[in-house]
């Protein structure tokens, strides 16, 4: 199988380590893995800005520049489904198809793709699940249907790992309020709706906080810090790897990549 991985630009800047446990998980598995250079954003901002045209202009870039792969895995939710759903609105196939944009924990999970039996990982873990993993790429049963009952690859993964204790949440899927844009618009709302997810991780005393995707890691995390007292932030993927490619991968790859290798 031939398969890209897509960084997300929130990765490669401010979390590139989230990134580098993507890849090595999948080489770990076996896969021939081409980070994809030149595609910076998925164009959800543009999105949700409402700037339609600029962000079929990208979806149309995205498609055109992985037409050579199978699929394309990214590790975040939130771009999984503005490149695979709206950008498949946006943009027709071309003839000969197109690369199918696949979240991480969904390509790890179907594929069977982890590389080998998970190492102790003794933590409290609360998961965050992202909007767009469980409401569009449906990764999970959201709380507000009578949908039948899907898995959420993530929450399979971790409960896969030794000595990792899953928190029960009292709201386990309501939003983080990042939500792009609207966390500059309305950031009292914003604000507000973070800190409701993050007391109820607290009440689950949660050790570790975790999730598919950055961007509400990055405004929850932010949160933390400033309201206090701090929690350790996780995205799935390192957790993955620090338990799957050899306990202290986490420690050694904590700079690693700052030159921009890989």
């Amino acid at each position: 199988m031939s398969i890209a991985l897509f960084v997300p630009c929130y990765v490669d800047q401010l979390k590139p380590r989230v990134g580098l446990a993507a890849l090595d998980l999948l080489r770990a598995a076996g896969f021939d893995v081409e980070v994809l250079d030149g595609l910076p954003c998925c164009g959800q901002p543009l999105l949700t800005a409402g700037e339609e045209r600029l962000a079929r202009d990208v979806a149309t870039r995205f498609v055109e520049g992985t037409r050579a792969f199978e699929s394309v895995v990214t590790p975040s939710g939130s771009c999984a489904s503005t490149l695979e759903i709206h950008g498949r609105r946006l943009v027709p196939d071309p003839p000969g198809g197109r690369a199918r944009v696949v979240e991480l924990t969904r390509f790890l999970s179907d594929n069977g793709a982890l590389p080998s039996p998970p190492t102790e990982f003794p933590r409290r873990v609360g998961l965050h699940a992202s909007c767009h993993a469980l409401r569009e790429l449906r990764q999970g049963t959201p709380s507000e249907t009578r949908e039948q009952a899907r898995t959420d690859p993530a929450a399979a993964l971790l409960r896969e790992i030794p000595g990792l204790e899953l928190v029960d949440l009292t709201r386990r899927d309501e939003c983080c309020g990042f939500g792009g844009v609207f966390a500059v618009e309305e950031e009292a709302v914003s604000t507000r709706m973070g800190l409701d997810r993050l007391s109820d991780h607290r009440r689950g005393r949660a050790e570790v906080l975790t999730s598919t995707d950055v961007s509400c890691l990055l405004h929850l995390e932010g949160l933390a810090r400033r309201e206090g007292p701090p929690l350790e932030v996780l995205h799935v993927a390192e957790i993955l790897a620090e338990t799957h490619l050899g306990a202290g991968w986490l420690e050694t790859n904590a700079i690693r990549g700052a030159d921009g290798s890989r």
